[in-house]
């Protein structure tokens, strides 16, 4: 794995950069070019209404052919995004020494400074962000404000009511793709498997913020790559950035800011989970000259003593499952040696025996 000057450098002065120096400057970044507006109809994000009569049908779809859609009819309380942005933005506007206190220490996840997948890359990407379990809000972020006060209780606050209505609605997400793999809403109700994952999702989240940068061709705010768990809901504000990767020839396509819609990535091991029906997405962050962008990432995924194995109901008869069971932090083993050997993580796990699907997971849908 490269070493990563991430660590070495964490408090770079974005806002005061005239040119990208060599620690930011990424190579290879047009191997995809960049599709700044749809070039065809196969290049339109999908756009996928909650409450809409063909929800079933359009979220089954756009998981299959894009590991990824926009989501509106959320029933999200409005104006939420706006004061989660709000609340973000004021969090890195803070001294750097009030960050700094809440420096990610070695071998910690949960902290201030650079992205977790920043350790595989010899680069530093342009944004910073902080990574915190959501359950832990408060505890967390006395080490920002550590004797408390308005601007941390009113953090706290709306941090907190964007985690109960993410959970909330990450759980609503799960249950239409259990429906498009065959699941009555009864089967849903009383099958244990389903229960026991609506139950236990661990939630992450990891508010970003990329900078205006003066050649934003020459580096990155959020390198290439896949989410781990299960699904990610993302409230962006109204700059664009985010973009997804098609297949056939090879693009980059740009992910809309649309107003009032959610992000929604498929993960890793909801591709496991589905047998591969549902597909992860390879995603990028890109920077512009003008405008500063925020995202606010919240990824749901299996509690880390939880087998995750393709669904019986997700594994045609007669045939084995397309993946071995395993728990989240198996995986990222598994996804750190892929990333040293430059392969692809999922494939490692395709070496499945027959019967091992659905053993701990995949139990049938229960009457």
């Amino acid at each position: 794995m490269p070493s990563s000057p991430a660590t070495a450098a964490p408090h770079f002065e974005f806002r005061s950069a005239e040119r990208v120096p060599e620690t930011h400057a990424w190579s290879g970044l047009d191997d995809h070019p960049s599709v700044e507006a749809a070039a065809a109809d196969r290049d339109v994000v999908p756009v996928v209404d909650l409450g809409g009569p063909d929800v079933v049908r359009e979220m089954a779809r756009a998981g299959e052919e894009w590991g990824a859609f926009l989501l509106v009819g959320h029933g999200v309380a409005r104006g939420l995004e706006a004061r989660v942005e709000e609340q973000v933005a004021r969090l890195f506007a803070l001294p750097e020494p009030d960050k700094a206190r809440a420096g990610c220490r070695p071998g910690e996840v949960s902290g201030y400074g650079g992205l977790p997948l920043a350790d595989h890359f010899s680069k530093v990407m342009w944004s910073e962000g902080y990574t915190f379990a959501a359950a832990a809000i408060r505890d967390e972020f006395r080490r920002v404000w550590p004797h408390g006060g308005d601007q941390y209780l009113r953090f706290c606050d709306v941090m907190e009511e964007y985690h109960r209505e993410m959970r909330a609605l990450g759980v609503k997400l799960l249950d239409v793709f259990f429906r498009a793999l065959g699941h009555t809403d009864d089967q849903i109700a009383a099958g244990e498997t389903e229960r026991k994952i609506r139950e236990t999702l661990a939630a992450t989240m990891r508010p970003i913020l990329y900078h205006r940068c003066p050649e934003p061709e020459r580096t990155i705010g959020l390198a290439a790559h896949t989410d781990s768990g299960f699904i990610t809901l993302i409230v962006q504000n109204l700059v664009p950035g985010l973009q997804l990767l098609r297949r056939g020839p090879d693009r980059w396509v740009m992910v809309p800011a649309l107003p009032g819609a959610f992000v929604v990535l498929l993960g890793d091991l909801f591709q496991v989970l589905t047998n591969g029906r549902f597909h992860s997405a390879l995603h990028r962050g890109v920077v512009n000259r003008e405008r500063v962008r925020i995202s606010v990432p919240y990824f749901l995924g299996p509690p880390a003593d939880m087998k995750v194995a393709p669904l019986a109901s997700a594994v045609p008869p007669g045939r084995k499952p397309a993946f071995r069971a395993v728990t989240w932090p198996e995986y990222m083993e598994v996804k750190h040696r892929a990333s040293d050997m430059d392969a692809s993580a999922l494939e490692l796990l395709q070496d499945a025996e027959e019967g091992e699907g659905g053993s701990h997971l995949g139990g049938p849908p229960k009457n």
